[in-house]
């Protein structure tokens, strides 16, 4: 290797050394939390089968009197969800929030026993979920895991470099690992060729991951995830946006509705109420607790708001794919939620009710979303394993394994040859080679990523006036 070509692969593996030991044990944890959540279907029905299926039946009571009794088991509950079944054996699933916790309660469509109920927030795959996407830290893990991808893309490209060919013929440790060598020179090979073959899918994990983080997903849905001004200027607002109805360990509306604003349901004044014919509600349905907070409303209006069920056949009536949930309405002016986060993003649905007319304010489908909006719900797709049904699962399976040896090798090759109590990260070269390239791509992820960008800098300056430093001492006094 000539001298220039020398200096410029040291500087390189070193930006590769401090990518990998950043990001090395997140994608451990992505990937690992991955394959929990990648079979989460299958794992539901393995773990709570006595909650999850039921005999089918050919009546079935309503949402209202399904939820008159859970009510009746749990009545200091407030309803934040209902989800119907989604075939005549499953059974019918209420979210609810009871003393700072919230609950699923499964019920049998058919007789309204109550069969059970799970911790939302702790259970395998709602802790795997939280993990994945914020640590469970909150807003603190949302942004280590950002800046975790970011430098993801930092390593991918490094390694690339890196594992471009420069010797000779032969493909042995290119292409497959060369099964004579042993030791260091064996994970060596292991490590180059498990991330070559998966270079492109964690490429497409990683940015399909980027747009669901809080930073960087925000500004890059304020940019690209618009619809038209007409879908929402006939109908009154409200602030908050329906990224408000997703949580980090629960999935409600589609990324392309989540900065749309809520509308708002029209309150009907004390006259009209007395003169208009309004739909009336269920026996039996106590409108005031399906708040989120169950606010106390006054009785006239609360027997004003169409019931559960009626917003159950509207969404039958639209041809809504069953897997939809319903949220209720938070407040007096607050809207039902028709929502679908469809495994197959053609699917998806998001209706908002009026909540005492029943009339539908917006019922946006895939055919409404821009192109940027399609491409991010087919790779969020793509990145869950839920597109193409069990042969999807595998080939993500695979994948994770892939990114899970590429990272484990890695930090092996690093562990093996650290000397005691030191980073040992690659020296640099004595001169400096210019770079123009290499920092041009480094500027251009920081650009487009700014907290990567910002962290850039912050690792420039260690490696400029602290890391550097302590090599040479330590090469001088050798």
């Amino acid at each position: 290797m000539k001298n220039r070509d020398s200096s410029h692969y040291q500087r390189i593996w070193r930006w590769h050394f401090y990518a990998g030991l950043f990001v090395a044990p997140f994608l451990i944890l992505l990937s690992l939390t991955g394959m929990v959540y990648l079979f989460k279907p299958q794992l539901d029905n393995l773990m709570y089968p006595e909650l999850m299926k039921v005999t089918p039946a050919s009546q079935t009571l309503s949402a209202d009197a399904l939820w008159t009794e859970a009510r009746t088991a749990m009545p200091d509950a407030s309803l934040s969800k209902y989800l119907p079944p989604v075939s005549p054996d499953a059974s019918a699933q209420f979210i609810v929030r009871q003393g700072g916790r919230e609950l699923t309660l499964f019920l049998d469509p058919a007789s309204g026993a109550l069969l059970g109920a799970l911790d939302n927030q702790w259970n395998l795959q709602a802790v795997a979920r939280a993990l994945h996407a914020e640590l469970l830290l909150g807003t603190t893990g949302d942004r280590v895991i950002e800046l975790a991808a970011g430098w993801g893309i930092v390593l991918l490209i490094s390694g690339l470099y890196l594992w471009w060919p420069r010797k000779g013929p032969g493909v042995g440790g290119i292409l497959w690992p060369r099964m004579n060598q042993r030791g260091r020179l064996w994970w060596r090979d292991l490590h180059a060729v498990v991330g070559f073959w998966g270079a492109g899918f964690l490429l497409l994990l990683l940015l399909s991951g980027m747009t669901w983080t809080g930073f960087w997903g925000d500004q890059f849905a304020n940019v690209w995830n618009r619809f038209p001004a007409a879908m929402w200027n006939q109908v009154p607002a409200s602030t908050p946006l329906a990224r408000s109805l997703n949580q980090a360990h629960d999935q409600t509306v589609p990324w392309a509705m989540e900065n749309t604003p809520m509308p708002s349901s029209t309150q009907p004044d004390e006259m009209a109420m007395a003169d208009t014919a309004m739909p009336p509600s269920s026996a039996g349905h106590d409108h005031s607790a399906m708040n989120h907070g169950a606010e106390h409303e006054g009785m006239v209006m609360a027997e004003r708001r169409i019931s559960l069920q009626q917003v159950v056949e509207l969404a039958n009536e639209r041809q809504v794919t069953p897997g939809y949930s319903i949220t209720p309405p938070a407040g007096k002016s607050g809207v039902y939620t028709i929502a679908l986060f469809a495994d197959d993003p053609r699917n998806d649905a998001t209706l908002h009710i009026d909540q005492y007319s029943g009339k539908v304010l917006a019922d946006v489908r895939w055919q409404d979303y821009s192109l940027v909006a399609k491409t991010v719900e087919t790779g969020v797709m793509l990145h869950t394993g839920k597109l193409y049904g069990w042969p999807h699962q595998l080939a993500m399976l695979l994948i994770c394994l892939m990114v899970l040896l590429s990272a484990v090798s890695g930090l092996w090759i690093w562990w093996s040859r650290r000397p005691q109590g030191r980073l040992a990260a690659p020296p640099l070269p004595a001169k400096l080679p210019p770079m123009r390239g290499a920092i041009a791509v480094l500027v251009l992820l920081g650009i487009c990523f700014p907290l990567v960008g910002a962290s850039m800098v912050v690792i420039w300056l260690l490696d400029t006036l602290l890391f550097s430093r302590r090599t040479l001492k330590v090469a001088r006094a050798s």
